[in-house]
């Protein structure tokens, strides 16, 4: 696994990115009181508390949709589960794109996540069908923002924490829901400072590993205060073609409430051979 745990930003693709490097190789806490406030008053304060209202809904489905442009080459991979905001615990099968001959199709990966690691299922590359693949996420260049293809929910949310300006937007729909729309840039530092104690390790690893630690980000709140869709747009060092990546990850999250439930992988269950590039 030593690849995996190399941190120079310019390894993110083929050390770290263990989804992505398939597709490109071919706080505390505080009441959201979100609710009663005026959505233009503090709009930077408001997404401060954004992530603290996702842990009060308790659960919620996710969908999740990352796009990565280098070159001339563009992919965007596909995700859907469960999300336990209190215990920081997911479940989301992930769809890569077809090859770029169009002639085959990846098999879906199973990606469970949890406080530190992420635990993916039919990763290929060597490992057994019926194997785990664990990272621990603190070591990832990107803190797990990209890696796995999807952006951790709660660590969406969580980004907001290091929000340095924000505008209103206006009202809009999402998914049927009223919804309002903020507009800004965080800081990954900063967030990383704010976060709570499962993200602030692979926080100040994004920080640190990406090409800027600003990210600008469009964010969707409902009346509770709770994210309903939040658009990141990351940029990274492709070490192996020597350029920058841009990556917009988007993440929806609706039906909250939702029954998760999430068991970790046994030890034993777990791969510990070399995985090919």
């Amino acid at each position: 696994m030593a690849e995996q745990r190399q941190r120079t930003a310019g390894g993110t693709v083929v050390a770290a990115g263990l989804v992505v490097c398939v597709c490109l190789g071919a706080g505390g806490c505080s009441d959201s009181g979100a609710a009663g406030e005026s959505p233009v008053a503090d709009p930077v304060g408001t997404l401060h508390r954004a992530a603290d209202s996702l842990v009060d809904a308790g659960s919620s489905k996710a969908r999740t949709s990352m796009e990565m442009a280098t070159g001339g080459t563009r992919v965007t991979i596909r995700g859907e589960g469960v999300y336990d905001f209190r215990k920081q615990l997911g479940r989301l099968k992930v769809l890569l794109p077809q090859d770029p001959a169009g002639t085959s199709e990846h098999r879906p990966i199973t990606e469970l996540l949890a406080p530190g690691a992420l635990f993916m299922k039919n990763r290929g590359a060597g490992v057994p069908a019926d194997k785990w693949v664990r990272v621990d996420t603190g070591t990832l260049t990107d803190g797990n923002l990209v890696t796995g293809g999807v952006t951790d929910p709660f660590a969406a949310a969580e980004v907001l924490r290091g929000t340095r300006t924000a505008t209103y937007v206006g009202t809009t729909d999402v998914a049927g829901a009223q919804v309002r729309h903020y507009r800004g840039t965080a800081d990954l530092a900063a967030a990383a400072k704010s976060a709570s104690k499962g993200g602030t390790k692979s926080l100040a690893a994004a920080a640190e590993g990406f090409a800027t630690a600003r990210v600008p980000f469009d964010v969707y709140l409902d009346e509770q205060g709770r994210i309903r869709k939040i658009r990141h747009r990351f940029s990274f060092v492709n070490g192996q073609r020597k350029g920058t990546v841009a990556v917009a990850s988007t993440t929806l999250l609706y039906d909250f409430g939702a029954p998760v439930d999430v068991r970790l992988p046994k030890a034993a269950d777990i791969y510990a051979g070399r995985i090919a590039e």
